[in-house]
């Protein structure tokens, strides 16, 4: 008897379940909002009909909630998601990028007699100091005096260097950096703005301090309040292939202190060059001839290879920080990798979408142009989104994908938000573009479940804070409400698709 009052009770509450799961997949398709989200909505003066939400657990099919799921949106930097769990899939964790030194002639007496060629495969993070340990490890086999030139191997990838301010008309930017072969340091220069009261101006230190970009600075130090420190310091440019110049105006106030910048404004080839130059000469070497582009002859002699960081680790500086120009190497990576060198735009949206039809994967409205979300190109659904994260869920990468995402309240792009309940309960990665605000990623409820949320608004209304009271009635929604929302059955459960 107490056996069958078990099944009995079993039995109304898997009904109980079913009723309430059929209700929240009808309060689904009606497009029913949660009331703190509505609120949120009518604050702001955002229309329902420019936001698309998506929540579901995590390690179930279908949502609880899904509002304009299917539209094609433009998710700002979210995008930099679908790049990263591609890569962590197609490449693997451990994947890792070369950057080599050749010598085109014999080394007697630490003389080179011939070129030093440097070829890069698109490794996104080759900074100063990674450039300078390959430089040490070209000293360390026995050359001091290159005879012949620098020659930069950038025939990798095949792409058009394009314009850095097609975007948002705004080239100097680093964030703007374009992608190349051999990207050394994103092309970025720090100029830092040093009040100083004695002599009664304004010092401007740069660094790297690059012989190819001269400094022009007529800044007037006053004592004004700070404010908009940027605003007041007006800038003006050239440049040419081999050199630019950075011409300063306007006043800066003793009340702001010291103050950075970061500039890309010279080319690869012109930043490289004069890079390498510098450390060379700080490493005790020189280089008699000239820098120019070219290919590593089939002869030549391999003296020095610098591995990049794992990919593991590269995803997380491209999603807790929101990297462009990392994310668009990563991007470019994936085509080499599939069809061979060299790298293209076009291999790369071929690779994705075939890696998207090996997972069984649906995307219909996935667009992608560069794959960083810089882009006014680039779309993708909401549902599109939601049901990669819950792929990535079930992936052998996902520690690795979620780790790379920041926490709310602690690190990355949102770590100022320790004030908020939700604060280290939740890994999301944000995206911004004039009109575009999106979130998505994955959220641990008051109960312990992990849950799936995707927000995307494609509206001008969006600055000044608006979409963060939307995101923020959304997540707390989903974080203190998860656990009365009804448990989907085990037996709709998406089948893991074959690795």
């Amino acid at each position: 008897m107490p056996g069958l009052v078990r099944l009995i009770a079993a039995a109304v509450l898997t009904l109980a379940l079913a009723t309430a799961a059929a209700s929240a997949a009808a309060a689904t398709s009606a497009g029913a909002l949660p009331a703190s989200v509505e609120a949120a909505l009518r604050t702001t003066g955002i229309p329902p009909d420019a936001v698309s939400i998506v929540l579901r657990e995590a390690a179930a099919e279908r949502s609880v909630l899904a509002h304009n799921a299917e539209r094609a949106m433009s998710p700002a930097s979210v995008m930099k998601l679908v790049t990263t769990y591609a890569g962590l899939e197609m490449l693997g964790p451990a994947f890792t990028w070369s950057t080599e030194a050749f010598a085109t002639g014999p080394i007697a007496d630490a003389v080179l007699s011939g070129d030093l060629v440097l070829r890069g495969q698109g490794d996104p993070k080759l900074t100063i100091e990674n450039f300078w340990l390959l430089l040490r490890a070209v000293r360390a086999r026995g050359v001091q005096e290159i005879r012949g030139d620098l020659v930069l191997d950038r025939s990798y990838y095949g792409v058009d260097p394009g314009d850095p301010g097609r975007f948002d008309n705004e080239p100097l930017e680093v964030y703007n950096t374009l992608p190349d072969a051999l990207l050394v340091n994103y092309k970025a220069v720090r100029l830092t703005f040093a009040p100083d009261p004695e002599g009664k101006r304004v010092r401007i230190l740069a660094d790297p301090p690059l012989p190819e970009l001269s400094i022009v600075n007529q800044l007037t130090l006053d004592a004004a309040p700070c404010g908009d420190w940027r605003a007041r310091v007006r800038t003006e440019t050239s440049s040419q292939p081999a050199s630019a110049q950075l011409h300063f105006s306007g006043s800066y106030s003793m009340q702001c202190g010291e103050q950075s910048r970061h500039f890309s404004i010279l080319s690869p080839q012109a930043y490289a060059g004069g890079l390498f130059r510098q450390l060379w000469d700080e490493l005790g070497g020189r280089l008699v001839g000239s820098v120019r582009d070219g290919v590593a002859p089939p002869g030549a002699r391999l003296l020095a290879t610098h591995e990049s960081p794992a990919l593991s680790e590269i995803v997380r500086d491209i999603n807790k920080y929101s990297n462009n120009a990392m994310a668009r190497q990563l991007y470019l990576a994936l085509g080499a990798a599939a069809f061979g060198a060299p790298a293209t735009l076009d291999k790369s949206d071929r690779a994705v979408r075939q890696w998207l039809a090996q997972r069984r994967l649906e995307l219909p409205q996935l667009v992608i142009e560069n794959g960083s979300g810089l882009s006014r190109v680039e779309r993708v659904s909401a549902m599109g989104l939601a049901t990669m994260l819950a792929a990535a869920w079930r992936s052998p990468v996902m520690p690795e994908f979620i780790a790379s995402m920041p926490v709310v309240g602690v690190d990355g792009t949102l770590r100022r938000y320790k004030h908020l309940t939700y604060a280290r309960q939740a890994h999301i990665k944000g995206g911004t573009i004039n009109g575009v605000r999106a979130i998505a990623g994955y959220v641990l409820d008051a109960s312990g479940r992990r849950w799936i949320v995707v927000c995307l608004i494609n509206h001008p209304k969006v600055h000044n804070g608006n979409a963060r009271v939307i995101f923020d009635a959304l997540l707390q929604w989903a974080y203190s409400r998860g656990g009365t929302l009804p448990y989907l059955s085990t037996d709709t459960l998406v089948p893991v698709p074959p690795q």
